[in-house]
């Protein structure tokens, strides 16, 4: 079975506001308006990807600006074009991204008719405070009722959250965490700020009235956030920005690395392996993890066994088969049978 996904961005269309952070023709790479025509050359050009013994599960998904905001008759030409593939069976449904305030009960009822089976909403903050310094015109409430009633619809709903935003703390990234999982949305998409020229960020950054986190923070930031929503049973679909596109032309500043989340996920593994090691006194061991896992644990250019070797703990890492995902045993090489 061959899973494919059609990415397509609706830039800025329909936005009502111009948040802090956004400058989305930099973010998604694109600076024109799509068409139904578009949409089905990007439709037929997937299927033609896949073999005749393959079977696509897919979506086909329009990210980018306030889908659900939209002029009325433009959003239902996309849609009609995507539900012809739907319909066919050729794709299992459509994922569409907007605002929390681009909901209602006639929109989430189009939605349906045209074969959207996913929603993510762009909530970003769950703190009233960091919404308005960031422009976002919405508040935390708008995101709870909508996220409800695309639950109440049926719709696999997805919530986007940012972290490192103007005027934003860890702490309330932690506590809007915890407010999304009392939610309980299917998905999760974590997105650090970036800064882009041309936004409002940037003018704030320039002033030296922002200041973005870095890569560094942002990691041990995330590497708490990651566990919370894993724990609770919340699929997170992405940790940063997709490389490509215009990010790296535009960007200003803030923790944008193409591989962010393995950055997080090695600082999780350390972590764990850090704690488990205090337990013992300083010498050599083996790190035993998941056989999958060996390069987060080992971390980007052996960060991780670096940092170990110089508290005094000299490590080498082995994949076991059976372990689960974070499960890391430490064994003293005295212990290991040679």
């Amino acid at each position: 079975m061959k899973h494919i996904n059609v990415a397509l961005f609706v830039v800025h269309k329909g936005c009502p506001h111009m948040c802090s952070f956004c400058n989305q023709r930099s973010i998604s790479g694109s600076r024109n308006e799509i068409t139904p025509d578009e949409v089905h050359s990007a439709a037929r050009t997937a299927v033609a990807s896949l073999s005749a013994n393959e079977a696509a599960g897919g979506e086909i998904a329009f990210f980018g600006g306030s889908f659900t905001m939209v002029e009325r008759g433009y959003m239902i030409s996309l849609l009609e074009a995507a539900y012809e593939y739907v319909e066919k069976g050729i794709f299992k449904g459509i994922r569409i991204s907007t605002r929390p305030d681009g909901i209602d009960d006639e929109i989430c009822g189009i939605l349906k008719k045209y074969g959207v089976t996913a929603v993510e909403l762009g909530a970003q903050s769950l703190d009233d405070r960091v919404l308005e310094l960031n422009e976002r015109g919405h508040t935390a409430e708008e995101v709870e009722s909508a996220c409800r009633m695309l639950k109440k619809y049926g719709f696999e709903t997805g919530l986007q959250m940012m972290t490192g935003l103007y005027g934003s703390e860890d702490s309330d990234s932690i506590e809007t965490a915890r407010k999304i999982i009392e939610l309980k949305p299917d998905t999760v998409r974590i997105y650090p700020t970036v800064v882009i020229k041309g936004t409002r960020l940037h003018e704030l950054m320039l002033s030296g009235e922002f200041v973005p986190k870095g890569i560094e923070e942002t990691v041990s930031l995330c590497a708490e956030l990651i566990p919370m929503f894993e724990n609770a049973g919340i699929k997170i679909i992405r940790v940063g920005l997709h490389s490509g596109g215009g990010v790296e032309a535009d960007y200003a500043g803030g923790a944008y690395h193409p591989a962010l989340r393995e950055l997080c996920e090695g600082r999780i593994y350390y972590n764990i392996a850090l704690g488990k090691l205090r337990e013992n006194d300083c010498g050599r061991y083996v790190l035993a993890v998941g056989e999958k896992e060996i390069s987060k644990m080992t971390g980007q250019k052996k960060q991780n066994l670096i940092k170990l070797q110089m508290l005094g703990y000299t490590c080498s890492v082995e994949g076991r088969g059976g372990m689960a995902k974070y499960e890391v045993a430490v064994i003293h090489e005295r212990q290991v049978d040679k």
